[in-house]
């Protein structure tokens, strides 16, 4: 019996590798910083109840095969190799700026991979799901619910939503820029247009989620208390599709319960907050992709956004930090699992290739950056 607990145990760690991590730490913390009633004064619950939302909205839209059909009813159309790569990267650069980009991956990933060996161009394969990974981590910039650590600097800063596109606007159109030239660089090829013959999402299920999307949105510009939001949508859930309730990443928000513990905790000892705050008034954006690499850039903003101020500056470092290693941006191991599933002899030349590209373009966005401030 304990040899299956533990086995169960191990399991679990290593598929939630940084959840666990994360209440490690916040347990830890707890050492130094004794349980009280400050923890609960520890949580941003807006962010919290803002991410759950979204999250369950997605789901619903996503099982209803809602992107599946748009994006199928454009590839019946398609009739070049080169077409159908700008295509497939796009879907998710541009989806990722409203479903956060882990969902634009869960959604694309699996979806080019199937087009492509429809139309017998598996050997660009790597160059996709590459592209796919980079349009969503840098597409998802642009807007505060674009991914899980904008939500979170939206939500902590005093930042309109115009204002917040605007810091982030100059980065994703040169990123467009970076992400057409994979698919313009490719000889143009003929191929047989493409369908899985995605069914048409039902138009009950269409009205409930894109309602739940509309409180959302109205949470997002601050019209709407998120939590106020999040209950009408859990409840009504609860009722009308369970299934959709229990897909939602309750990882992810544990993961953010876990961290906010943890920040929390480390706030009030006075030396490592004398240390960071020093650290971050040399340079927030360095120090900021720096620490993306190592611990992913939500934990990242998470973590710097206790001594810092300067929302702006954060905000891109967290967002180009995504760039770089593997672990840099959560959503990338989701399409590297997908990868892997499906062409395990060829997972290393993925990562060499991804790790390649992707300090590639960090390295020339931060020149970019550094060229604005001038």
């Amino acid at each position: 019996m304990k040899k299956v607990f533990f086995s169960s145990l191990l399991a679990f760690a290593k598929q939630e590798i940084l959840l666990c991590l994360c209440i490690a730490a916040a347990v830890i913390s707890c050492f130094f910083v004794p349980p009280s009633a400050e923890y609960l004064s520890y949580i941003d619950w807006n962010t919290i109840t803002l991410l759950f939302s979204l999250m369950a909205v997605m789901k619903g839209l996503q099982k209803a095969g809602f992107f599946a059909y748009c994006a199928d009813a454009m590839l019946k159309r398609t009739k070049s190799t080169r077409l159908l790569l700008l295509l497939f990267i796009f879907f998710p650069f541009f989806t990722s700026m409203l479903v956060t980009n882990d969902v634009a991956l869960l959604t694309f990933v699996p979806f080019g991979l199937l087009m492509l060996r429809y139309a017998g161009q598996e050997k660009l394969s790597v160059s996709l799901v590459l592209w796919q990974t980079i349009a969503a981590n840098l597409g998802s910039m642009l807007t505060p619910m674009g991914n899980p650590q904008n939500l979170y600097l939206y939500n902590r800063s005093a930042l309109s939503f115009g204002e917040f596109c605007c810091v982030t606007l100059p980065y994703v159109l040169l990123a467009a820029l970076f992400c057409a030239l994979p698919a313009l660089g490719k000889k143009s090829e003929k191929n047989t247009p493409v369908s899985i013959s995605a069914k048409k999402p039902d138009g009950k299920n269409l009205i409930v989620y894109g309602i739940g999307f509309i409180l959302c949105l109205l949470s997002v510009f601050k019209l709407l208390p998120s939590p106020a939001a999040a209950a009408v949508i859990g409840l009504f859930l609860l009722f009308y599709d369970r299934e959709v309730l229990k897909q939602v990443d309750y990882s992810l928000l544990g993961t953010f319960f876990a961290l906010f513990i943890f920040i929390g905790n480390i706030s009030n000892i006075d030396a490592f907050r004398s240390f960071l705050t020093a650290l971050l008034e040399k340079n927030v954006e360095l120090v900021s992709v720096g620490v993306s690499q190592l611990i992913s850039n939500v934990p990242a903003a998470l973590l710097l956004a206790g001594f810092t101020d300067q929302w702006e500056k954060l905000i891109v470092g967290c967002n180009l930090g995504g760039l770089g290693t593997l672990i840099a941006s959560m959503a990338s191991l989701i399409s590297y699992k997908f990868f892997a599933k499906e062409y395990p002899q060829q997972k290393g030349a993925y990562f060499l290739r991804f790790t390649l590209a992707n300090f590639a373009l960090l390295a020339v966005l931060l020149i970019f950056h550094f060229l604005l401030a001038l």
